[in-house]
């Protein structure tokens, strides 16, 4: 697969990163030729020094046998240009990076399609979507589900007294007596586990299941609490993503009271005319006895995006500190994700990250129905639809050589969900959830070809 990359930045950079374990062919353009020093340095990618709207650049990059063009350079007109030209010159799918979220409405998105602009992505809309899927509950640190619910992947970290503290998986099945929940991930001190039988789970341990509904219940007993829904948030910040994430929080038929705090006086007035079900305060972050006398210490859920990382690190702390129960702070820095665990705050999101997720689906082959990542973690989890041909149709999972680093979570068949163990064998339609680390993924797909 030759892939194009217009953009060597955070987005472009993780992008590539991904991709060169899986030994595609990768072509990154940019101008900024330390940028690009950079990169070629860091991976096994070819690069190019120009302008990615000149045709001569794109041709030098071989964009007549591109199967995917992605243009996330800063500037929204490069973007949208680079993929309008990429198209014409032979490009067969494009990507661009946008600001302008009226973009996003769908008379826009096929207007531009007809313009050779297959996909757009919104950094800053991608993030308040992701935002308002962690919310889903203050208890777990991470929430997925598939397919309605019938599966989730959560989240928990082990704490002093949970009863998982010191176990082996093998020996965890006394609390899993009903065989409704699997353990597909650990994140441990920024390093990515993926476990098998002899793994021990520890104190402060990041641990992700793959469960059934019962399942999820099951866990939330074992953890000695119950469902928490969130209900009060509080918004710091009316940056992009502040104000995407309010709009989506706000709407009456998500039921969430919230409050968005910017030091901006113009900028309130602006983001009150946008957030009518939304409460704005104008005040400064820093300002502790503003937050806690506007409710801090009432809310669910405390959400720092202002352009500061640090700023919104801390505040999150503060918040933590004032019993909230969930916390999310976006990052600039991506090496920051992995403090989230040590440090107190509950989920750090990088924007840029998100937003390469995101592409990252146009990539994976067999017949991929969705995919979810973790912050922090290094892997991907994915849903695979079983075809009849495919090479694991009919197959026990104890006969499978599947690759470590990939681990099947649980199928869903027949509108029902399904944790597997050893004698579960693969049939057609059947919707498998698989975790596996980005140097495994080609292995994995091919068992769904």
């Amino acid at each position: 697969m030759h892939i194009v990359i217009a953009g060597a930045g955070e987005v472009g950079f993780h992008l590539a990163k991904q991709l060169a374990h899986e030994q595609k062919d990768i072509v990154i353009v940019d101008t900024d030729k330390e940028r690009l020093n950079y990169v070629s340095n860091q991976l096994d990618v070819a690069v190019i020094e120009g302008n990615s709207i000149y045709y001569d650049v794109l041709r030098e990059a071989e964009i007549a046998k591109a199967d995917l063009l992605i243009a996330v350079t800063p500037a929204e007109e490069t973007n949208l240009a680079t993929c309008m030209i990429g198209k014409k010159l032979g490009a067969q799918r494009t990507v661009a990076r946008i600001n302008n979220v009226d973009f996003l409405s769908h008379r826009q998105r096929e207007d531009l399609r007809t313009l050779g602009i297959d996909e757009l992505i919104s950094p800053e809309s991608l993030a308040a979507r992701e935002i308002k899927r962690l919310l889903r509950e203050a208890a777990l640190t991470d929430t997925f589900e598939f397919d309605r619910g019938m599966l989730s992947l959560i989240g928990i970290r082990i704490e002093e007294g949970d009863p998982f503290t010191g176990l082996m998986l093998k020996e965890t099945s006394s609390l899993n007596k009903d065989r409704d929940f699997v353990i597909v991930a650990i994140l441990r001190n920024g390093r990515t586990i993926i476990p098998d039988g002899d793994t021990r789970l520890e104190l402060n341990d990041n641990v992700y299941f793959v469960a059934e509904p019962t399942g999820v219940d099951r866990v939330f007993e074992l953890k000695g609490g119950t469902k928490k829904k969130i209900r009060n948030i509080m918004i710091l910040g009316g940056s992009r993503t502040g104000l995407h994430a309010a709009k989506k929080l706000s709407q009456k038929t998500n039921k969430y009271r919230v409050k968005v705090v910017e030091r901006d006086r113009e900028k309130c007035f602006k983001l009150a005319d946008e957030l009518p079900e939304a409460l704005i305060i104008n005040g400064d972050a820093n300002d502790v006895n503003l937050l806690i006398e506007e409710g801090l210490e009432e809310m669910d859920a405390f959400i720092a995006v202002t352009g500061n990382s640090e700023t919104n690190i801390i505040s999150c702390l503060l918040a933590k500190n004032h019993h909230v129960a969930k916390t999310i702070a976006l990052v600039e820095n991506i090496d920051y994700i992995l403090l989230s665990q040590t440090i107190g705050v509950d989920t750090m999101i990088n924007k840029k990250l998100i937003a390469a997720n995101f592409i990252c689906r146009y990539l994976r082959r067999g017949n991929v129905l969705s995919i979810a990542s973790i912050h922090g973690v290094d892997a991907e989890v994915l849903e695979f639809e079983v075809e009849e041909n495919s090479a694991i149709c009919f197959q026990k999972l104890r006969d499978l050589d599947f690759p470590e680093g990939a681990i099947i979570g649980g199928v869903i068949r027949n509108n029902q969900g399904f944790t597997t163990m050893g004698n579960f064998e693969f049939h057609p339609k059947d919707h498998v959830v698989v975790l596996c680390k980005s140097n495994v993924i080609r292995s994995v797909e091919r068992f769904f070809k």
